[in-house]
Order: structure tokens, then C-alpha cells, then sequence
């Protein structure tokens, strides 16, 4: 199956999700922003502080307002726990419709804010001047005079949520961001098209049908009321009933049925190892498997610890110097990876499953071309041309401890930096829009671009070793399964992991595919350590 089959295959569970996030933001937004507006146009001092307070929320970016919910939900989880109740998950729906909530607030809190203060007031005292109440003037008077400024609101706020939740993604919501984000960095296409049209096509039909709730009410039309707010509620029910129908299908699902949650990052590898993951795991008789996929590298981290998690691939390097906070320079491999699984139990109770027996290591890459006419071998002949060279990298390398070290140890100071969606770096390099990129060592395009990765000759870099990461109610919960993951140890090299990424890649098929074919000939029944692959 192509990776544009498998993002049409999973459209009905991604739409579902994406429909259920964006219906109930809406609900939880309109609740809080009706009674506020109102309040706040019965108390014009409180105008500025109220409308002012939305703004700011309005100006966070989407994602980081997403992001920001999964460390805020961890914290309060803690303190639920810590007093022996149940805490919120910390990834998923719950931080995904949260943000999204308070993301839709502004425009419709604007609009009730602007509706009602528009009203004439020669008709407000007219009302009261016949003996209605104060709640009579609004619900009689006030709201049908503002109602075409307030669904107003309700449209732009549906828009701007239907857009926004495909960035649910990487806090682990099941969304139509799902193929989005997959799509770009496997390099295709056709799932970026199908979700980016399918969110396209929600946003015109809820903004239709709230145009056809408006038109019903002004001309007070109740077959019209009843055909959109049916239209709504329909798609709502029919979204949870995908969405249950979906959850509870393959794997023999039932009450006995365990679930497994695999985690992954944002990036080809990463999708390809999940799907190897999730194929031991479904191994296991009454197992079902959901994969979360895209997420950031400290979200999955916090999610495993806080139980909402149970696996995702991980590298050495990353939790010694992200999660650890260790200095790089110099550390050897072997004690990077027995201090990790070390800390990691002590400190967070995660276990290092297995260690898969690859290291796909942080690089500066540039043109062949360019590092035979420059002279370019090492990082070190980089320092006196950088000034003039613009650097590209994914989105969390320039923010990581690991360049830091590069910078001070090299005494690099490129022209610019830019920060990029990964897999869009080796086509811009390729195609001269850039000098030098981060590259993945084990990333099939290295070779297939002609790209050259120079060598770290400071040993500034640390160890990069693929590890499994459990956490600890997964290994309490599923001992049998933690034993089939362990028999993984030693078992995929650096350069079948190349092939296997450069299948997906450029050969265009899906990580699920490729991964299924790497089960299937190096894994099931086949000898110990054996380099192979597609």
C-alpha cells in the first residue's frame, strides 16, 4: 500500500477525530465566550481587561498553545496523584480541545462584545419601558438585534478552529494533521493533499451549515434551524461512532483486549520504527495497538513518564543531553548508553527495553560537490567559511544543548540559520538554497543526493544509539510483550535502517509497509543480528 492509500484507508478515523475536536472546541469556546461577552457589556470597565485577556491568548501561536497544555496537564496530574486521585492525560484529546477552546474564544467573545453594544439603546428602553425583565430585554431584545454580528463570530471561530486542529498532531490528537504532518516528512504528497482537502472541505461545510442556522433564525424558518443543527448533530454522532467503531475493531478487541500506546517523533525513521514496534506488540494474542505519532521529542518524553505513554524509540544522545542535561564533549558511546538506562530508572522509572544496535547520529552535511572544491572533510575546516554560509536545521536542533556545543567548540558563526521542516532540508541543500544542513546519519537521501557528512573531529556530538523506551505501568501491565520487544536488541544495523528509510523516502512506499517487510524477513524466524532489509 502507497502512502497516499494508507492516508485515504485511515481519512475516516483522522477526519473523526479532527470533527470531534473541532465541535466540542466550538461548544466549550461559545459557553465561555456568550456569558462573558454579555457580562462584560454590563460592566464597560471590565471591556478592556476582558477582551484584552483573549487577545494575548489569540496572539500565542497554535502550536505553542498546544504544546503548552501537555507540561500544564502534567503538572496538574501530579498534584491529583500526589494526592491519590486520578490525574488528566497529559497528551491526546484532552490538551488538544482545551487549547483549541480557548483559541476559539476571542472571535466570538469579540462579536458578542460588539452585537450587543451595537443594539440601539431607544429600543432597549422601550422594552424595559413595557415591564420586561432585564433577562427578557436580553433574550428577546438584545441577542435577535446582534444576532447576525454574533454568528459571525461563531463562523470565523469555526474557520480559524477547523485550520488550528490540524496542529494537534504533535501533542498526540488524532486529527486530519495526522497525514499532514506523516506526508511531509515521508515526502508524500498525496497525504498532504488528502488531509489538507479534507479539513478544507469541514471548514466550508460547518461554516455553511452555521450560515444556514443564521438565515433560519432571521427569517425564523424552523425547517431550516432543524436541517443544520440536525446536519451538526449528525456529523458529531456519526464522528464518535467512527471513532468507537475504529478503536474497538481489529486484534480480536473486546474486554479483554490490552491496549498499547507507541509513541513517535516527527520524522521517516521515527514512523518506520513505531510500525516495527506495533507489529511485535500486535504479535501478542488480545492486543491492540495505537500509534501517536509526531510528536515532539519532550512530549513523548513526558508523556512516558506520565503513564500516557507506554513506548516510543528514543537515541542516547537526545535523553543524555536534552532529558540529562550532560555535557557531549567526548563521552563514550558505551558509558552514554549504561549511564541513560541507569538515570532513567532511577530517576523517572523508564526502562531501556533494548538498544536496536544502530546510532543515528546529529551531522553537518554539504554538497559533495562543495566539500571537494572547498576542502571541506571536517566540522573544523567549516569555521572561516561559515560567515558566509547559511545553515538549515529541523526544528529542534538550534534550540539544542548539542549545537551549543558545536558552536563554542568549533567557533562556527554561520550568516543565518534557519529552522525547517525536516524533511525539506535535503531538497533545499540539494538544490543549492542552502550550504549546510543537520543531517540524520542513518537518512537514506545522504547518499541518494550526493551529500557528504563531515566528520566531528572535537568528538563534540554525542552517541546516538535507536533505544526502546518503556514505561513503568507498561511493564507491569505487559511483561510477555516487554520480553518479545527485548528479543530486538542488537537487531537492525545503521545501514539497513538507511534502506529502510530511503524506501519510504524515495522509493515511496509507507512506513507500514516497510516496516511489515523488515518483520517479515529479519525478525520472524530469522537469524540473530542478520543485516537485511528491503
Amino acid at each position: 500500500m502507497s502512502g497516499g492509500e494508507a492516508a485515504l484507508a485511515d481519512l475516516p478515523r483522522t477526519l473523526a477525530g479532527h470533527v470531534q475536536l473541532t465541535l466540542l472546541a466550538l461548544a466549550m469556546g461559545l459557553a465561555v465566550s456568550g456569558p462573558l461577552g454579555t457580562f462584560a457589556t454590563r460592566r464597560p470597565t471590565w471591556q478592556p481587561f476582558v477582551l484584552g485577556i483573549a487577545s494575548v491568548l489569540q496572539t500565542i501561536p497554535g502550536l505553542a498553545l498546544l504544546a503548552m497544555m501537555v507540561p500544564l496537564l502534567g503538572f496538574v496530574g501530579g498534584v491529583l496523584e500526589a494526592r491519590g486521585l486520578p490525574g488528566p492525560p497529559s497528551i491526546g484529546f484532552l490538551p488538544a480541545v482545551l487549547a483549541l477552546a480557548l483559541y476559539s474564544v476571542l472571535p466570538m467573545l469579540r462579536n458578542t462584545v460588539v452585537g450587543l453594544m451595537e443594539v440601539d439603546p431607544a429600543l432597549v428602553e422601550a422594552a424595559r419601558g413595557v415591564g420586561m425583565s432585564p433577562r427578557e430585554v436580553l433574550w428577546q431584545v438584545e441577542i435577535p438585534l446582534a444576532l447576525p454580528t454574533l454568528v459571525a463570530g461563531v463562523r470565523t471561530a469555526t474557520v480559524w478552529v477547523v485550520g488550528t486542529a490540524t496542529l494537534a498532531t504533535p501533542v498526540g490528537g488524532t486529527s486530519l494533521g495526522n497525514p499532514i504532518f506523516s506526508g511531509l516528512q515521508t515526502r508524500n504528497l498525496s497525504a498532504v493533499l488528502i488531509g489538507s482537502v479534507a479539513a478544507a472541505v469541514l471548514a466550508l461545510c460547518l461554516d455553511g451549515l452555521i450560515r444556514l442556522i443564521e438565515d433560519g433564525l432571521a427569517r425564523r424558518s424552523k425547517p431550516r434551524l432543524i436541517v443544520a443543527l440536525g446536519a451538526i448533530a449528525g456529523i458529531g454522532l456519526l464522528s464518535v461512532a467512527q471513532g468507537m467503531g475504529w478503536d474497538g475493531a481489529a486484534d480480536g478487541a473486546g474486554a479483554s483486549t490490552q491496549e498499547v500506546r507507541i509513541g513517535s517523533k516527527s520524522f521517516t525513521e521515527q514512523y518506520i520504527l513505531a510500525e516495527i514496534l506495533a507489529g511485535v506488540v500486535a504479535s501478542e494474542p488480545g492486543t491492540r495497538v495505537e500509534r501517536i505519532s509526531s510528536l515532539g521529542s519532550t512530549v513523548a518524553f513526558d508523556a512516558l513518564v506520565a503513564g500516557d505513554l507506554d513506548l516510543y524509540v528514543d537515541y542516547s544522545g537526545t535523553v543524555w543531553a536534552t532529558i540529562l542535561r550532560r555535557k557531549t564533549l567526548g563521552v563514550d558511546r558505551a558509558e552514554v548508553l549504561g549511564e541513560v538506562t541507569r538515570r532513567l530508572g532511577d530517576r523517572y522509572g523508564v526502562a531501556v527495553v533494548a538498544s536496536l544496535g544502530f546510532e543515528n547520529t546529529y551531522g553537518l552535511a554539504v554538497r559533495a560537490a562543495d566539500a571537494d572544491r572547498l576542502g571541506l572533510r571536517r566540522i573544523s575546516d567549516l569555521a572561516h567559511l561559515a560567515p558566509g554560509f547559511e545553515i538549515l536545521g529541523d526544528f529542534e536542533f538550534f534550540g539544542r544543548p548539542e549545537w551549543e556545543a558545536i558552536q563554542a567548540r568549533y567557533g562556527l558563526a554561520f550568516g543565518r540559520e534557519r529552522a525547517m521542516d525536516a524533511s525539506l532540508m535535503y531538497e533545499a541543500l540539494r538544490s543549492g538554497n542552502a550550504d549546510v544542513i543537520s543531517a540524520y546519519s542513518t537518512d537514506g537521501r545522504i547518499s541518494a543526493y550526493d551529500l557528504r557528512v563531515l566528520e566531528d573531529d572535537q568528538g563534540v556530538i554525542p552517541p546516538y544509539d535507536a533505544i526502546i523506551l518503556a514505561s513503568q505501568r507498561f511493564l507491569t501491565a505487559h511483561p510477555a510483550i516487554a520480553g518479545r520487544l527485548a528479543e530486538l536488541e542488537g537487531r537492525l544495523r545503521a545501514e539497513p535502517m538507511r534502506r529502510l528509510n530511503a524506501a519510504v523516502d524515495l522509493d515511496g512506499r509507507s512506513p507500514s509497509e516497510v516496516a511489515d517487510g523488515w518483520l517479515r524477513e529479519c525478525w520472524a524466524g530469522s537469524g540473530e543480528g542478520r543485516e537485511c532489509g528491503p
